[in-house]
């Protein structure tokens, strides 16, 4: 199989969707997999069309981490080992801070590597029988894409550590209790569930999506004081932007706004 074959970009009208699809090694990431995303990103926030990028595995399950036949082979014991985690992050962090909103589908293994690309999304819905943890220190391996940075800022230091320091794994329902994702419902009914969550995000105009989601992305970086000055630029910029003219204009003419994304 080749790349485009084992991370699979389809386009749905306002919707990107991802697949990863190596579902015999429970879609195992690789570095020319890693690649390819990078690129899909790229492709996704330059096309106008496209309002929300969706991320899922194919054959009921996410993704279990980086291949570790190819970690074996190429980095354990390793000079090049940090390399792997180099690229890794680079590509987490261009999911995470990429201008278009993200949605990670969780079913079956969450795991490690895929637990890393779960939270560099902006958002997660699960199966409820999903199994969702960092995994890592289960193999004596630590996680070089987000886990330190991401996880604390989203559930805490306490809860960060139950996860890391005992590899535990949580079912959709329990991640979703620890405020680890936004959303679980039972298998038969993840893909409906999905679909209403993500009809919130594609019909928003995309420009402002855009600087309200790097905005909250630095929320927890600057103090108050520095965060209210970047708030009112943002404001400016706003409501000098098209798509705001649009907005308020089909408010008062009672139809639905057509958005340009500027």
């Amino acid at each position: 199989m080749t790349t485009e074959d084992e991370i699979q970009f389809e386009r749905d009208g306002h919707v990107a969707r991802v697949w990863l699809n190596r579902p015999w090694k429970k879609n195992c990431v690789t570095v020319p997999i890693l690649d390819r995303l990078d690129e899909i990103i790229t492709e996704v926030d330059e096309d106008p069309d496209l309002r929300v990028l969706v991320v899922r595995g194919r054959g009921g399950t996410f993704c279990s981490g980086f291949d570790l036949d190819s970690l074996k082979a190429e980095y354990v014991g390793k000079s090049n080992a940090i390399d792997v985690a180099v690229k890794s992050a680079k590509v987490c962090d261009r999911l995470y801070s990429m201008k278009t909103p993200s949605v990670a589908v969780l079913e079956g293994h969450v795991t490690a590597g895929g637990f890393e690309i779960m939270i560099s999304c902006d958002f997660a819905i699960s199966a409820d029988d999903a199994k969702i943890g960092d995994f890592h220190i289960r193999r004596a391996l630590f996680g070089g894409a987000g886990p330190i940075y991401r996880v604390p800022r989203m559930i805490g230091i306490r809860k960060t550590k139950e996860l890391m320091l005992t590899g535990k794994l949580l079912s959709g329902v329990e991640a979703a209790e620890f405020g680890l994702i936004n959303k679980s419902a039972p298998a038969e009914e993840l893909d409906a569930t999905v679909e209403e969550f993500i009809s919130h995000l594609a019909d928003k105009s995309p420009f402002t999506m855009w600087l309200t989601k790097m905005t909250i992305d630095r929320s927890l970086d600057a103090d108050t004081q520095s965060l209210m000055v970047m708030e009112h630029l943002a404001v400016g910029v706003a409501l000098n932007s098209e798509d705001a003219n649009e907005g308020v204009s089909a408010f008062l003419e009672k139809r639905e706004p057509k958005w340009q994304g500027r």
